[in-house]
């Protein structure tokens, strides 16, 4: 017996009406014999549920699922194989033997600085392997749209990593800024990114090599960003931990700070604060970033 919902449900910014979840009911009758993962990539088929560069939502799609199935609103099949725990699933990036010479003087003795984007290819292992070794957060699997840089000296040796990812859904001080109602920030939310991760391995001393690697990227992020996943981004956004950073080569880039954050985290359930603050720093990357973002 499904549930009857006593008001429109609701999921990452969709409103469900009840020939949705009549669909849903009817896909799961016409199809007894798929898999949980098959229905939701049936049902993304259906809706025409894609993201921009046309890969189906399926993993938006199984959380709207299983959000009706534990709401008694539909009946999914059984799990037919148990997903292997978190911790053993994203095991941790084999380590690597890095060529840690010496890298030090001014900038511009280096020579040409090439910066890879290495998602999808085969020195995507090397990145996470750095990142785990030598980040102090170490290095977390990302969930949604992200992009990974490798930065290497002319001779080949690994000098910087970076990594960016889809924005957090709310921040105050940087909604203020855009001039965001939600209706917007839903709507445009994926045309930011969000520097997760900036490392400059630790046998590398070269003053102002972190700001100018954050010039390069901000001339070439939103191109390579158009290229995988079919749309463009408009302004870059940052978190920096006031109790250990300074946000200097930020500042020298010329991105913008614009206060703290609450300190609560993005799945708060208390409204207290349960971590540091951070201090959120932005780069607009289009003059009419404001605009662009309000459509």
């Amino acid at each position: 017996m499904h549930a009857t919902p006593l008001e429109p449900l609701r999921y990452r910014g969709r409103t469900l009406s009840d020939a949705d979840i009549e669909s849903i009911r009817q896909l799961i009758a016409a199809h007894p014999t798929l898999s949980r993962h098959a229905l939701s990539q049936e049902l993304c088929r259906s809706w025409d549920w894609k993201q921009p560069n046309g890969a189906l939502r399926d993993m938006v799609c199984r959380g709207l699922m299983l959000m009706l199935h534990r709401a008694g609103v539909i009946e999914l099949p059984a799990v037919r194989n148990s997903p292997p725990p978190r911790a053993v699933a994203r095991q941790q990036p084999e380590p690597v033997v890095a060529d840690n010479r010496a890298l030090q003087g001014p900038l511009h003795s280096i020579g040409s600085i090439s910066i890879e984007q290495v998602r999808r290819t085969g020195n995507e292992a090397l990145f996470n392997s750095l990142m785990n070794q030598y980040h102090y957060l170490g290095y977390e699997q990302p969930v949604g749209e992200h992009l990974k840089y490798l930065v290497t000296a002319p001779d080949g040796q690994a000098i910087a990593c970076l990594a960016w990812s889809s924005a957090p859904r709310h921040i105050g001080c940087r909604d203020r800024f855009i001039g965001w109602d939600l209706e917007a920030r839903k709507r445009n939310l994926g045309l930011l990114a969000y520097n997760t991760r900036f490392l400059i391995l630790p046998w590398v001393r070269v003053p102002h090599l972190a700001s100018h690697l954050l010039g390069l990227m901000a001339s070439r992020i939103a191109r390579d960003w158009q290229q995988l996943y079919a749309h463009p981004i408009y302004m870059l956004e940052t978190f920096v931990d006031p109790t250990r950073f300074r946000g200097t080569c930020y500042r020298a880039a010329n991105w913008i700070a614009l206060g703290r954050t609450t300190g609560r985290g993005k799945n708060d359930l208390t409204h207290q604060a349960n971590r540091s603050e951070k201090e959120v720093l932005v780069y607009p990357l289009h003059r009419r970033f404001r605009e662009r973002l309000m459509q």
